[in-house]
């Protein structure tokens, strides 16, 4: 500081300042959106829910009493009751939440990581483009749900084959993004510079453009894991996802159908659950997308 005059102190001062507002601008910018926040604070609590739900579903949530079949509320320590079964719904709610949750994110990790290599390849190999877009276009042709219940029909019901059914059917999503995203980049002048200097396309590729993807794949894969969750919901519903007794919102929500008059929450608790997680996830995917814009300027 010595020698320096008073005016470049107070510049200095005001550069750091700056500096310190620029850091995270788009964290600011998220956490801005209340709606987004809000979206968040459910998620993590879902979240906490399924990596917990042993320590706190109070019953086994497959143990079956047939003499508390249709408990109301709060009935014998049975806090939302109990279904035809006489099993705890609250219980195979809370364990239902690890199950959506393990099946999306498995689900869509797999099915980003694989649309986004066939993006990258598509954009930056002309070669490949044509060949790698029209298998997209192809599964684009089936609607998403028709996709996955023929792929079960192929391959057979069970969880395993949900999450191989739900994550073919993200691909071509991935696809299309980051195909869009790698032919932008790819002739930026820095990516020539690198060509020049003899760098490989496998290291342009993975090191240069995928960097560059990354903000429309997270946010693409955080509004798709709703949409997984509630594929896994569908098709646990009409028997080709989880079987019984496993606690699958859905799987609950299709037993609950029967016992509707007399225990309507078996249906309406796990419903709700579906809601707010989709909910959840969109409006937080809407947030983070508003963040990552490069568009949107700081007012």
């Amino acid at each position: 500081m010595q020698g320096q005059s008073v005016e470049e102190i107070d510049v200095e001062n005001s550069v750091q300042v700056l500096e310190k507002k620029a850091k995270y601008p788009k964290l600011k910018r998220l956490f801005r959106n209340k709606l987004a926040v809000v979206g968040l604070f459910v998620i993590l609590v879902f979240v906490f829910v399924a990596i917990f739900a042993p320590v706190l579903a109070p019953f086994d949530p497959t143990a079956q009493h047939l003499t508390q079949q249709n408990l109301g509320i709060n009935t014998e320590g049975h806090l939302l009751g109990t279904d035809n079964y006489g099993r705890d719904l609250l219980s195979r709610v809370l364990y239902g939440a690890q199950i959506s949750l393990t099946v999306g994110v498995i689900a869509v990790a797999i099915g980003m990581t694989l649309g986004t290599i066939f993006g990258l390849f598509a954009g930056f190999f002309k070669k490949m483009d044509t060949i790698i877009m029209r298998l997209m276009d192809l599964l684009f042709a089936f609607p998403g749900i028709l996709l996955a219940m023929l792929i079960i029909a192929i391959t057979g019901t069970g969880l395993r084959n949900v999450v191989i059914a739900i994550s073919i059917w993200q691909i071509p999503t991935f696809a299309r993004i980051v195909r869009g995203s790698a032919l932008s980049v790819k002739n930026q002048e820095y990516i020539t510079a690198l060509r020049s200097e003899g760098a490989g396309d496998m290291t342009i590729i993975f090191k240069h453009i995928l960097p560059n993807c990354l903000a429309p794949i997270i946010v693409n894969g955080t509004m798709r894991l709703g949409a997984a969750i509630l594929s896994l919901a569908s098709l646990s519903f009409i028997g080709l996802g989880a079987q019984p007794p496993s606690p699958e919102w859905g799987a609950i929500i299709a037993e609950g159908q029967s016992i509707l008059y007399d225990a309507p929450l078996v249906t309406i608790v796990p419903g709700v659950a579906i809601m707010l997680v989709i909910f959840s996830f969109n409006v937080f995917g809407d947030g983070l997308r508003d963040a990552l814009d490069p568009n949107i300027k700081e007012h």
